[in-house]
């Protein structure tokens, strides 16, 4: 009796270790085939803002970049089984095509084969398991941003009366012209006519400090930024980085006060330090990744950062109204700084730009510059 007893007891004592060893291990493949997952969903929707937004194919950036770093993490010492067909994209809520979805696999299927191995569970006849995980990544428009510069250029408008490089709603006098520039704002998602990455990345822009009152495309404004504490607080935020968060909402606008002299020198002096921060980068242009290069930094490189932008009809109204100059922003665009002339004239690059999702905005356009990448399932 007391062998049987004693033979019972190992039974289960041998249970119980195939529970503690396979069953761990299982929820530690499980973990590592989400991690794959989520990887895999994040490098896709990376693609889509940096790369192509349009392009979905099974050869295109998104695809691919979603693919090779699924692989990139892998599940119980093997590679997860991820083909095109695991990389997809769903729409958001709203029917915009803003999502990537990545389904990893490694199971016994004979289109996969490669399901994880048990380690004491082949004596009760469970050799291999199955563990799949999916998620899905969005890129979403983002309306808000950090370390954003004290200075703003306008949003881009539709040209119809000369002088090209002025914003011209009225004469010198106050009256409408006959065929008014016209600005609409990014809430018109259909003739938004501000910068867009579809139209705008890789485009070079030469910005030049703002003279006077005249609207320049060109022409940049120093702002004040909140938290300001004096002393050399405008150039310190050029060449470091201003925590605020700066959100853009249609139905709580932010109004930009400029700062008083056009804070030419201290602006020339915080982009000069930026460069000197991260002095190797270059612009490498389309058909390659149309993107900053050579950073030394492992995230985004210092001399790529936002400019906000703000309404020139707005601006153009207030001050035929005799309302105080300030501006309202309306979007965020993204620059890399690649030189300043002996003019003082500062050359860079339109690029993509991440920012952030301020969740207490409502109504966010799709058409905002800047994009915010996040798991959403």
């Amino acid at each position: 009796m007391s062998f049987i007893f004693v033979g019972v007891g190992f039974f289960a004592f041998l249970a119980c270790t195939t529970l503690a060893i396979d069953v761990g291990m299982f929820m530690t493949a499980r973990s590592q085939a989400q991690n794959s997952a989520d990887a895999g969903a994040l490098a896709g929707a990376t693609a889509l803002v940096f790369n192509s937004f349009t392009d979905r194919t099974p050869t295109g950036p998104a695809v691919q970049s979603a693919i090779n770093t699924a692989l990139a993490n892998q599940v119980i010492g093997s590679d997860v089984s991820v083909k095109t067909a695991d990389v997809t994209f769903p729409n958001d809520p709203a029917g915009n095509p803003t999502r990537v979805k990545v389904d990893v696999y490694r199971t016994d299927a004979a289109d996969r084969n490669n399901p994880v191995p048990t380690l004491i569970g082949g004596i009760f006849g469970v050799k291999t398991v199955n563990i799949t995980a999916t998620a899905t990544a969005e890129a979403s428009p983002a309306n808000a941003m950090t370390c954003v510069k004290p200075f703003m250029i306008p949003d881009k408008w539709e040209e119809h009366t000369a002088p090209a490089s002025e914003f011209n709603e009225f004469d010198n006098k106050g009256n409408p012209v006959p065929k008014p520039d016209i600005y609409v704002p990014p809430t018109d998602q259909v003739n938004y006519t501000g910068y867009t990455v579809a139209k705008d990345v890789g485009t070079t822009l030469v910005l030049r400090a703002g003279q006077g009152d005249q609207l320049n495309p060109s022409f940049y404004f120093s702002w004040k930024m909140p938290g300001d504490i004096g002393g050399n607080f405008y150039r310190d935020n050029i060449d470091g980085c201003n925590p605020s968060v700066i959100a853009y909402d249609p139905d709580n606008p932010y109004y930009m006060t400029q700062e008083p002299g056009d804070k030419q020198g201290p602006t020339l002096q915080g982009i000069q330090d930026l460069m000197d921060q991260d002095p190797n980068t270059y612009w490498q242009p389309a058909p390659g990744c149309a993107c900053v290069k050579g950073s030394k930094f492992s995230g985004q490189s210092p001399r790529v950062f936002p400019i906000p932008l703000f309404d020139p009809q707005y601006y153009t109204e207030g001050k035929l109204n005799g309302r105080v100059a300030d501006f309202k922003l309306t979007n965020f665009l993204g620059f890399y700084a690649d030189h300043i002339d002996n003019n003082g004239k500062i050359y860079g690059i339109i690029t993509n730009i991440m920012g952030l999702v301020d969740k207490t905005a409502t109504n966010v356009p799709s058409t905002m510059f800047a994009h915010a990448i996040r798991l959403v399932q």
